[in-house]
């Protein structure tokens, strides 16, 4: 399965807060957050810019985003993409939506990331 994707522009941060807390007025800026509630913690992926200092925060993710939609029924999509990446050693950090797939990578890792990804025959739209 070969697929389209484009880099979205900045960076992100995924910040982990406690459970109980209040979804915060900062996690909700840009086009692209995603906020998951568990009885564990609340997790909050969103542009690394609008994160405060003294947040828990892991930055300097990259977003790559599947150009979809794809239908429920489509088996197999996150896996295609993905496991050129884990073949090359690169973690991900994965974000789905009802449209699509959102993938995070470092950036420091993000060239052999984007190698590994279009060695697999998937294509990088410009943005």
């Amino acid at each position: 399965m070969k697929l389209k994707f484009r880099c979205l522009p900045g960076k992100f941060g995924v910040c982990r807060l406690p459970a109980d807390a209040a979804i915060p007025a900062w996690s909700k800026i840009g086009s692209l957050f995603s906020i998951t509630r568990t009885n564990q913690e609340l997790s909050v992926v969103c542009p690394e810019e609008s994160v405060p200092p003294q947040q828990a925060c892991e930055g300097g993710w990259i977003c790559l985003k599947l150009e979809g939609p794809f239908s429920f029924s489509e088996v197999g999509i996150l896996a295609a993409f993905i496991d050129p990446l884990r073949d090359e050693g690169v973690p991900i950090f994965a974000i789905s939506t009802y449209n699509t797939d959102y993938v995070l990578v470092k950036e420091e890792v993000s060239r052999t990331a984007l190698d590994a990804l279009r060695k697999a025959g998937h294509e990088l739209i410009p943005s």
